[in-house]
């Protein structure tokens, strides 16, 4: 019996250590799987154009309201009168509605006016702010606050603002800023921005020159890439060109090279981007703070007045990279496995990118995409280049124009959406328009890597954190592998719609500890981030990553 105690106890002392010598660091990067994805409703009556997800764990999603009836009537009768509807003055239909991602069902919400390729962000207390759109919703702001307690049967619902906004803002791009505003930043031939909420003392409306220059014959500069840097300022990128600008100032301080190539890379021909993210767990500081922005994607100079001529060009595979903290920048450009027009660009909780998503030919707009991308790619941005992009399974659905994802606090990718006709049409197309939606799990969620992935039981009392301070987070993890490493990652979710995932930030916190508490029960020790123009206020998710296998996430709000 003694000796069956030593074996024990010699077993269960260096079986981790075993472990940690045969298998790789990041688990992530090598995993034979490639993925996972499961339809989770054939038909949710919309096309999921625009997706935010909300802290109860619910994605709202809306379309349009000019087109028609959808396939999701309101309860009870209801109905939504519009006099100055182009499509139905008196509508039963909802084109817009709540999803509850645990019970995985959905709730018809009320839209009055037309959303059609608007803009969105979230308010500090979790209030989803909409902005913008078409005929007579292009100057309305909507708002949606979250209900608390039982989302699915309480009468929470929009509430409308009209004529708030001081322009038309129709394909424009919102950001929120240290200071828990939200900039909205252009529209269709819009070469200004405005904040909301505005104080009665300031403009309502401030000219962005840059966005009258970077207009082209087929605009090219619809839904300008917005990133908010660590020192408070912007990163602006519209058509090729792309600009650091003082919104405090009203100035922009720093004009960046043109990206290689010269194509454009926004709305009409529809690339993509992300802030990469933030590591917070380096020794320089915040003064030392390295922000570095990609894009990837999108269509040749003139392809969209190709296509309209029905000849799709071949979409651009094109990645580059910015280094937009440095004094000297240049573009560092690398190539996906694939050529892709209107895929979306996700941070996921380890650090890494996914782009998913979108086709191979053509651009942006009715009828204009070919040949349909359905693989996705994950990115590993720390990799050496010319390693970094990985092949991920296929979708068995074609998602091209209007179509949308965001990240789950589970770790997995809830895709959307796709209508590239003026209706919705089933039928004698190409591309059918798409009321499904559909969960993607990346290859960290892959059954045989469960004993890597912990779990969080316990963090910062009421879920706050506070700028700088201490947080404390007790995890459950079967399989602890030291020299896997171990970290603790904040991501704000995005408003995504039309290849833009506006908002999303990833930063990587410092951690100062380890230790285990029991058995099988282990506390991180991080610090919280140091700004507010580094971690906006506001609902985040948090995970802890274990040899490159997240937590499910939980939601922590920074004030």
């Amino acid at each position: 019996m003694k000796k069956r105690a030593f074996f024990f106890f010699f077993f269960s002392l260096f079986l981790p250590l075993i472990f940690s010598t045969i298998l790789p660091i990041s688990l992530s990067q090598q995993l034979p799987a490639a993925g996972d994805w499961r339809l989770l409703q054939k038909s949710i009556g919309i096309s999921a154009m625009h997706m935010q997800l909300i802290y109860t764990n619910e994605v709202v999603m809306f379309d349009r309201t000019d087109f028609g009836p959808s396939n999701l009537s309101f309860p009870d009768g209801r109905c939504r009168l519009d006099p100055n509807d182009t499509a139905l003055k008196i509508d039963c239909t909802a084109h817009s509605l709540i999803y509850d991602v645990p019970s995985n069902t959905v709730r018809p919400l009320t839209i009055q006016t037309d959303t059609w390729c608007s803009s969105g962000s979230v308010l500090p207390n979790g209030t989803l702010v909409q902005t913008g759109g078409y005929n007579d919703g292009d100057r309305v702001v909507r708002t949606l606050a979250p209900c608390v307690g039982g989302p699915l049967f309480q009468d929470c619902d929009w509430i409308e603002k009209p004529n708030y906004l001081s322009v038309r803002r129709w394909y424009a791009t919102n950001q929120i800023l240290h200071d828990g505003r939200v900039i909205i930043v252009g529209g269709r031939r819009q070469f200004s921005y405005e904040f909301f909420p505005r104080s009665a003392s300031e403009p309502a409306n401030y000219w962005l020159g840059f966005l009258k220059e970077t207009w082209d014959v087929d605009e090219n500069n619809l839904y300008p890439f917005l990133h908010l840097l660590p020192d408070g300022s912007l990163f602006i990128f519209a058509n090729d060109r792309a600009i650091r600008f003082d919104y405090v100032n009203d100035r922009v301080v720093r004009e960046y090279p043109p990206i290689p190539g010269r194509d454009p890379r926004n709305y009409p021909s529809s690339g993509s981007s992300v802030l990469l993210p933030l590591h917070l767990d380096g020794g320089d500081g915040v003064d030392g703070l390295i922000a570095e922005v990609m894009v990837c994607g999108g269509a040749p100079r003139g392809a969209f007045g190709r296509a309209k001529n029905r000849t799709f060009l071949l979409a651009l595979s094109s990645c580059g990279r910015l280094m937009v903290t440095d004094l000297e920048v240049q573009w560092k450009m690398e190539e996906m496995p694939m050529a892709r027009v209107m895929g979306d660009m996700l941070l996921v909780p380890t650090g890494d990118v996914v782009i998913i998503n979108g086709a191979a030919n053509g651009t942006s707009g009715w009828e204009l995409a070919r040949n349909p991308i359905t693989r996705p790619v994950l990115y590993h941005p720390s990799d050496p280049m010319g390693h970094r992009f990985q092949i991920l399974s296929p979708s068995p659905i074609a998602r091209v124009y209007h179509s949308s994802s965001v990240m789950l606090p589970d770790g997995r990718i809830l895709v959307g959406g796709s209508n590239p006709h003026v209706h919705y049409n089933f039928t004698g197309v190409d591309y059918p328009t798409e009321l499904s939606i559909e969960a993607f799990s990346p290859p960290y969620l892959a059954m045989q890597y469960a004993r890597f992935r912990p779990q969080i039981t316990f963090t910062v009392p009421h879920q706050f954190i506070s700028y700088g301070q201490p947080i404390a987070i007790n995890f459950l993890l079967t399989s602890y592998m030291p020299q896997s490493g171990l970290s603790v990652t904040m991501l704000a979710p995005s408003f995504t719609t039309h290849s833009i995932a506006m908002n999303q930030r990833l930063l990587m916190l410092k951690v100062t500890r380890v230790a285990q508490a029991s058995a099988l029960m282990y506390q991180v020790n991080a610090i919280g981030p140091p700004t507010a123009t580094i971690a906006p206020p506001g609902y985040y998710m948090l995970f802890v990553v274990h040899a490159g296998v997240p937590s499910p996430g939980i939601w922590v709000r920074m004030q």
